[in-house]
C-alpha cells in the first residue's frame, strides 16, 4: 500500500492495491437494482438518510466491518477491515487485511489504521517505513478525501455522504446481521455532502468532489428502526490514470455492537515517520 498526497483518485486507488497486483490494468465493479415501494413508517427516504449521521452520533459508538472491492487484471480483489468507531469523538481504529497474493501465499501483514478528523494514521503500511512508526496522511490533500485510499471508508464519512442524497427510494424491509432494517437506494452528491458537512469535514469532501470522475455516488443504505445506519454500500467512480478509463470501487460499511467501548490514542509526533515513503 502506498498513499500519495496528490494526483487523481485513480492513482490513489491503484496505489492502495499496489502490493496486491503490480503492473496490472484496472477494470471495474457493478451494482444491481430493485423496484421501490412506499416506506410504511411514513418517513421520506431522503429525510431518513439525511438523519443517519446524527443518529450515529446519538448512539455514541459501534463496532465496524468494512470491505472495498475492485477488479484488477480480470481478478476481483477485496480489502477487508474490522474495528471500532467513536462517532462523537470522530475517532476510529481498523485492522485492514489485504488479500493473498496471486500465488496464494500470505505475505501482507495486517495494517492498523487510526481514523481522526482530517487525518489517517497507518502502521505496517509497507516497505520503507520502520515497524514501530506510523504514517500520517492529511485527508484533505488526497484527491478522494480518503473515501477509498485507505482501503476502507471512514464510517462517519460513509454516513455523512448520505447527507448528499438528492434522490432516494424505499426498497423494502430487510435484515442485516439479525436486525430488522429499512432498505433505501439512491444517489448521493459529494458536493452537496461537502456543503452539508461540519466545518472540520468539508475539505476532504471538497477534494473528493474534484477528484472523482463524477460527484454522483450510487448507494444502498440500511437503517434500523432508530434511524441508525447498519449497512451502506457506495459505488465510487474515478478515471484510471494509466488507461483513462472509468473505474468503479464498491465500498461496504457494516455497523453493529452500538455502545462498544472505544479507546483510540493518536500517535505522538516522535512516533510518526518523517522519511520518504517507498513506491511498490
Amino acid at each position: 500500500m502506498v498513499v500519495r498526497q496528490h494526483g487523481r483518485v485513480g492513482a490513489a486507488v491503484v496505489a492502495t492495491l499496489g502490493l496486491l497486483v503490480c503492473g496490472t490494468s484496472v477494470t471495474g465493479c457493478v451494482g444491481g437494482g430493485a423496484a421501490a415501494e412506499d416506506d410504511p413508517s411514513g418517513t421520506d427516504a431522503v429525510q431518513a438518510l439525511h438523519g443517519a449521521a446524527a443518529a450515529l452520533v446519538r448512539a455514541g459508538s459501534s463496532r465496524a466491518r468494512t470491505s472495498m472491492e475492485m477488479a484488477t487484471g480480470g481478478t476481483r480483489v477485496t480489502i477487508r477491515g474490522e474495528g471500532v468507531y467513536d462517532f462523537r469523538a470522530r475517532l476510529g481504529r481498523l485492522t485492514v487485511l489485504l488479500p493473498r497474493d496471486p500465488a496464494g501465499t500470505e505475505e501482507h501483514r495486517p495494517i492498523t489504521e487510526l481514523l481522526a478528523p482530517g487525518a489517517l494514521f497507518m502502521k505496517n503500511r509497507g516497505a520503507g517505513v520502520p515497524a514501530d512508526k506510523w504514517v500520517r496522511v492529511d485527508t484533505a490533500t488526497l484527491s478522494d478525501g480518503n473515501l477509498v485510499t485507505g482501503g476502507a471508508t471512514d464510517p462517519y464519512a460513509a454516513a455523512q455522504l448520505l447527507h448528499g442524497a438528492r434522490s432516494a427510494s424505499y426498497v423494502g424491509r430487510a435484515e442485516v446481521a439479525g436486525t430488522p432494517v429499512r432498505h433505501y437506494r439512491g444517489v448521493a452528491d459529494i458536493g452537496l455532502a461537502a456543503r452539508s458537512a461540519p466545518a472540520a469535514d468539508k475539505e476532504p469532501f471538497r477534494a473528493a468532489a474534484k477528484g472523482f470522475a463524477t460527484v454522483e455516488v450510487p448507494f444502498d443504505a440500511y437503517l434500523d428502526d432508530q434511524g441508525r445506519l447498519r449497512k451502506v454500500r457506495h459505488r465510487f467512480s474515478f478515471v484510471n490514470g494509466r488507461q483513462k478509463t472509468t473505474v468503479a470501487v464498491a465500498s461496504t460499511t457494516l455497523l453493529y455492537g452500538f455502545g462498544a467501548p472505544v479507546d483510540v490514542r493518536l500517535p505522538a509526533t516522535r512516533d510518526i515517520f518523517a522519511g520518504k515513503i517507498a513506491e511498490p
